[in-house]
């Protein structure tokens, strides 16, 4: 990012945004230490206003916002993003003019449907730390036991392998119906759930290419504690880093926790310090305007983060030494 091209105006948020990122204990990207790992549903991510200037309309993502998602896209690994449209014009100005040829995506076709509301599931990644296993698919549900089909997913999910060094691990990426009333959601938080554990943690354990799965993304949940769509997501075993529980993951005056990421403890083996949280970037971007409408440029929701450690030498050492690195 050339931030010598921007106006003085955006460089100016740009410094308070990053320091809102280090408060929120990001650590920086470490060659071959540790692994950055996001979810960020970005508000209707399809087409941009390719001005600097606010648009005298209504209220449209210009270039202005696209450099505020970057920067905070670039503190990243691999990022998984919801609500990307079928307009991919604002994804591919996102690599192209503002995250460079180092990064990539891969991405989801058009939920079908109405309810799908026309998205896609995508994940963002650094060439330099990160590379895809080729494994990549979309979520069905399989028949029932008589043969007959069943309701899918509004918004299909999307899981991709990917390795770092040599760890290698699967996301599954989801949006789950948002719905005007909680129960709305149940099901597919259920069906989501029952799959991940059956189809794909199960199989793991016969050689499947879904070692280390992790769970991210946008499950329109509004309380992690005691409520039903949480209990439905956490039913089969997956678990929330305890860092993330009381953190709200959008801008809204009612605290919401919509945004989830979850694995199985005990299925995955990557290492971790423990560290994971939220970016919060109300009021450090678009300082004159009200929260509500830089929703509509950056977004409703905030990042979401967790480090694992792909440094193994410790580990290595003690067990050429004889001993027990549990101990």
């Amino acid at each position: 990012m050339n931030y010598q091209d921007y106006p003085k105006q955006v460089v100016e948020d740009i410094v308070r945004l990053r320091r809102r990122i280090e408060a929120s204990g990001l650590p920086p990207k470490i060659v071959d230490s540790n692994l950055l790992i996001g979810s960020w549903n970005v508000r209707n991510f399809g087409s941009v206003y390719q001005e600097w200037r606010e648009n005298s309309g209504s209220p449209k993502r210009n270039l202005r916002a696209m450099a505020y998602i970057a920067e905070v896209i670039s503190n990243f690994d691999v990022i998984a993003i919801q609500e990307v449209k079928s307009d991919t014009s604002a994804l591919r100005m996102l690599l192209d003019d503002f995250l460079g040829s180092q990064w990539w995506l891969i991405l989801s076709d058009v939920s079908a449907g109405s309810k799908g509301n026309a998205e896609r599931l995508a994940f963002i990644y650094d060439k330099r730390r990160v590379a895809p296993t080729g494994l990549a698919g979309e979520i069905v549900l399989p028949s029932t036991d008589d043969g007959d089909p069943q309701t899918q997913f509004d918004r299909t999910p999307y899981i991709v392998g990917f390795q770092s060094g040599k760890e290698r691990f699967a996301l599954l990426t989801a949006h789950i119906r948002y719905g005007d009333a909680p129960e709305d959601r149940l099901n597919e938080l259920r069906n989501l759930a029952e799959f991940i554990a059956v189809e794909i943690r199960d199989r793991t354990k016969t050689g499947g290419e879904e070692k280390n799965l992790i769970v991210l993304g946008d499950f329109n949940i509004d309380d992690r504690g005691d409520n039903p769509l949480f209990r439905a997501f956490v039913s089969t075993g997956l678990m929330v880093p305890s860092q993330l529980l009381n953190l709200r993951t959008t801008y809204s005056t009612k605290p919401k926790f919509y945004d989830q990421i979850a694995w199985f403890m005990g299925n995955v083996d990557l290492l971790t310090n423990d560290r994971a949280g939220v970016i919060d970037f109300v009021d450090a971007v678009y300082k004159e305007l009200t929260p509500r409408q830089t929703s509509y440029r950056v977004s409703d929701h905030f990042p979401i983060w967790v480090e694992f450690i792909i440094d193994r030498s410790d580990e290595h050492m003690l067990g050429t030494l004889g001993i027990d690195p549990a101990m």
